[in-house]
């Protein structure tokens, strides 16, 4: 009797994660972040989604460490399809290269399920500064600081943000230095730009937008390869020529299970997340965070992060930027 007792609680314990969710176990989304932001508020809006095709999604907030404390408690969890994170490029691209340590690897640690999202950055001056200086694209912009070494600053939420790395690229690519002022934080930054304490600023087009609408603040190009949706009148980086037509940055979101997540599982998520990302009321809600879905097959998914890896090992190296 015990022995057959035994069997049956291991024959219980190597059940695929399908059965578990057929069986009324919650799948657990990790969201690195705190409540609010873009990347929980498109979490939300997908385990929603998904709830007919996977069963309960319940979303939890692990933050802390930018990031780092919630891709952990996922890369150390078992891979049976019950835990899974809404990584992004500060977890799997930006943080391995800016903390002097973190606890997971971002590729050996995780099973790429697909990409989510991505949100453009968008370069924007103070619209009274960029007047001054007769500056109205990308390539005025190359040749003021050309001309001015120095001269010109740009603010951003602090040593290591997306602002901060953009800022580095565009002055590594550009051939051009500007002062870097890092601030406790986006809005921050964003009232540096708005009061004319900083020229420029490399800074979410979401966040961004209401002010650009308003005439306070001039667009003078996003970040992406391609143009945004949102704001199709904006150029790109790239489209400016003079050394920048490799530039691409951009805040994406993604989602990974733990190392090791069998591949029937996989399939099973990544069908459900892409069927959502294609659903008409999510396109709508992305539209409004001017976020582009970024749907993917898991192979595409992984191989896009170690691109995009390998991208920031040298933008962060040549920033200087580190945490401890």
């Amino acid at each position: 009797m015990q022995r057959r007792h035994l069997l049956s609680l291991l024959g219980a314990a190597t059940l695929p994660a399908t059965t578990f969710a057929q069986a009324g176990k919650p799948i657990r989304l990790v969201v690195p972040y705190s409540p609010g932001g873009p990347l929980d508020v498109i979490a939300r809006a997908l385990a929603d989604k998904v709830k007919d095709s996977l069963g309960v999604v319940i979303v939890d907030n692990k933050a802390g460490a930018g990031g780092n404390i919630g891709a952990d408690a996922v890369a150390k969890s078992p891979p049976d399809g019950l835990t899974i994170v809404m990584g992004a490029v500060a977890t799997h691209a930006i943080n391995p290269w800016l903390y002097a340590r973190i606890p997971y690897d971002p590729i050996r640690d995780f099973t790429p399920i697909t990409g989510v999202a991505q949100v453009p950055n968008v370069l924007v001056m103070n619209a009274e500064t960029a007047a001054r200086l007769g500056i109205r694209s990308v390539a005025d912009l190359v040749a003021y600081a050309k001309k001015n070494p120095g001269k010109l600053n740009y603010g951003s939420g602090g040593n290591g943000s997306a602002g901060h790395l953009a800022g580095e690229m565009f002055k590594a690519q550009a051939g051009v230095f500007m002062v870097h002022i890092p601030y406790s934080g986006g809005n921050p930054a964003q009232l540096a730009l708005l009061s004319g304490q900083v020229d420029l600023n490399f800074d979410n087009l979401a966040t961004a937008s209401t002010n650009i609408k308003a005439g306070k603040l001039r667009a003078l190009a996003v970040t992406t390869t391609a143009r945004s949706s949102a704001m199709p009148e904006v150029p790109t980086i790239a489209e400016a020529g003079g050394g920048l037509a490799r530039f691409d940055v951009n805040t994406w979101f993604g989602l990974f299970g733990p190392a090791g997540l069998p591949a029937d599982v996989t399939r099973k998520m990544n069908k459900a997340f892409t069927d959502a990302l294609a659903s008409p009321d999510i396109k709508a809600r992305f539209a409004s965070l001017m976020a582009e879905p970024m749907p993917s097959t898991p192979e595409q998914f992984g191989a896009f992060v170690k691109r995009e890896r390998a991208k920031y090992e040298q933008v962060v190296k040549a920033s200087g930027a580190k945490v401890d």
